[in-house]
């Protein structure tokens, strides 16, 4: 039995949720990318406040590592970390293209056989972007991808592919087969909810020491 905290301030929107038992039981947001240093620990101590809940009644700390901006993941893993240190409790890293897939999942529930691959804009024709099977196993690591019209050929012959994500805009003005598919999908840390839970019985945490949000830094190199 865990109650945990999820923060997710890698992309545009920001949020908290807390959880006990892969059971959400409140969650604040918030939709102004700029304010995201701000609104992360007056957000976390107002929800726990509502719940009637301490910080000392948490067990872990959850939290989403990326890819994503840049600022969002520094402030987002430097809460989380600040909270398990001082706490003494344990670190959990979730990355921002499985919560994503996990929201898309949701949209999903009667269908099988499909891929998911989400997208998270970087410039240009880039993205950050993964695959992911409908029973949300990673098919293809997180890598950053230039964009074209051959992209993702191996996938779509042969299956559905939903893609999603402010990525996927520019994906989908090239796109031209028959089996991709685009949906707009909303993610929140209640989407890592139900990861958390299982990271955390499975002992699968972060170290203190060494861990740093995935920022894809050699992605925006420039080409020779």
């Amino acid at each position: 039995m865990a109650l945990l905290l999820c923060i997710d301030s890698s992309t545009t929107h920001a949020s908290v949720a807390v959880a006990k038992d892969a059971v959400l039981h409140g969650i604040k947001t918030s939709a102004s990318q700029k304010d995201h240093a701000s609104f992360l620990q007056p957000a976390i101590q107002s929800l726990l406040n509502e719940l009637g809940l301490t910080l000392t009644q948490l067990n872990g700390v959850a939290i989403t590592t990326g890819p994503g901006s840049y600022t969002g993941l520094r402030v987002g893993m430097a809460t989380a970390k600040g909270l398990s240190f001082a706490l003494n409790i344990p670190l959990i890293g979730i990355p921002t293209t499985l919560v994503m897939s996990v929201a898309a999942r949701e949209q999903l529930t009667d269908e099988t056989g499909f891929v998911l691959c989400p997208m998270i804009d970087a410039r240009r024709m880039e993205v950050f972007t993964a695959v992911y099977s409908s029973e949300l196993e990673l098919l293809s690591p997180i890598t950053p991808k230039v964009l074209d019209s051959a992209s993702f050929t191996e996938e779509l012959t042969s299956r559905l592919v939903y893609f999603f994500g402010d990525g996927s805009v520019k994906w989908q003005n090239i796109c031209t087969s028959a089996n991709a598919r685009f949906i707009s999908t909303h993610w929140s840390s209640k989407n890592a909810v139900a990861i958390a839970e299982r990271y955390y019985n499975a002992g699968n945490f972060l170290s203190l020491a060494y861990s740093a949000p995935e920022y894809g830094k050699g992605f925006h190199i420039g080409k020779q």
